[in-house]
């Protein structure tokens, strides 16, 4: 049994529903209609007794999901089409955090922005020796959002606002350091996994669990616990600021890179993205968090910096986005607060009763 179309596949497989990415020119980003078919599916397998666990994964070797598909935002300013866009698929991340079997992801190869939101919020987060993982928006002018708010505040210390401020990239052993993965399976494995799984009669989690532990390698040791305390030192400034200046004083090799990294943002985006982890972290509920990137999100659809970066990084490929305003000193508070308040038209996003 099988649907979808060519960008999204649909199978079923003994009791499980495994979802195929189908863009592997596109490092399998996520449209707008990928999404909705991806939320309509799960919606359904959620309340099909004979579907017991679901699987996605990516197609071709490069990637499970680099993230959304932004020229098609880029190339829809001004319509609306922001709004619409982010409300799917900050839908189909609560449907994913809130799916009641087990979820699990191939997060094989890159996976990025979007696709954090379909892996990261799900049950088992399965990485392999190609997975690539970061939230680099704040280089091209947004924030990290797809609930990067409420995993990013569980990693260790101060790991989640430093991948948000630089967007460094995590190799296996460190996204399962940093929370944002469970197991490591090499991929050549993945196809056995999948086939086994499928061959059980009605897989629980317990089930699962033991199948995928079965199929497990060593991820190896993770570099970034190596720099845990430095990361915490710096990281653990006040303010975008007060992490620059720790940075400096470290006067490391490591700290310069990370000050280069940071340099290279949206002063806008840094100073949001840092607001952002404080004021989720006083969050109760997933849905919660979800409302408030919303805000961000619609606001940053109406400014200048994120289509600038967009432009510099992906469109004209130039690595010179022009930031308005250019320098973290010139960004206001009363500029940061903007892009929290409430828009009309929200979706409630409402927990389940």
């Amino acid at each position: 049994m099988s649907g979808g179309n060519e960008e999204i596949r649909f199978e079923v497989r003994g009791h499980i529903g495994l979802v195929t990415l189908n863009r592997p020119g596109s490092l399998n980003a996520l449209n707008l209609a990928m999404i909705e078919a991806l939320t309509a599916r799960l919606a359904a397998w959620a309340k099909d007794d004979r579907i017991a666990a679901v699987m996605v994964r990516g197609e071709g070797e490069r990637a499970f999901c680099a993230g959304g598909d932004i020229r098609d935002l880029h190339d829809r300013r001004g319509t609306g089409f922001g709004r619409t866009y982010y409300a799917a698929e900050y839908a189909l991340d609560i449907a994913v955090h809130r799916f009641p079997k087990p979820y699990l992801a191939l997060m094989d190869g890159v996976t990025m922005g979007g696709g954090a939101g379909i892996s990261v919020h799900g049950s088992h987060r399965i990485v392999s020796e190609r997975t690539i993982f970061a939230m680099p928006e704040t280089g091209i002018g947004f924030f990290p959002d797809v609930g990067a708010s409420w995993f990013l505040n569980r990693c260790p210390g101060r790991i989640g606002l430093y991948l948000a401020l630089t967007g460094h990239r995590l190799g296996a052993a460190d996204a399962i350091y940093a929370g944002i993965g469970d197991v490591f399976v090499p991929s050549h494995a993945h196809d056995r996994l999948i086939g086994e799984l499928a061959r059980m009669g009605r897989p629980d989690r317990r089930a699962v669990d033991e199948v995928t532990r079965d199929h497990a390698g060593d991820a190896g040791a993770a570099p970034l616990a190596g720099r845990r305390e430095m990361i915490d030192r710096c990281f653990g400034a006040h303010g975008v600021g007060g992490i620059l200046g720790a940075l400096a004083r470290a006067g490391s090799e490591w700290a310069r890179e990370q000050t280069e990294a940071i340099s290279r943002s949206s002063p806008t985006s840094l100073k949001v993205t840092y607001r952002q982890l404080a004021e989720a972290a006083g969050l109760a509920t997933f849905e919660d968090v979800m409302r408030m990137e919303f805000r961000l999100a619609v606001h940053f659809d109406e400014s200048h910096d994120f289509f600038e970066g967009v432009r510099a990084v992906i469109i004209d490929r130039d690595g010179a986005p022009q930031w308005r305003p250019a320098r973290l000193g010139e960004v206001s508070e009363a500029d940061i607060d903007w892009y929290f308040t409430p828009v009309p038209g929200e979706p409630d996003f409402a927990p389940p009763a």
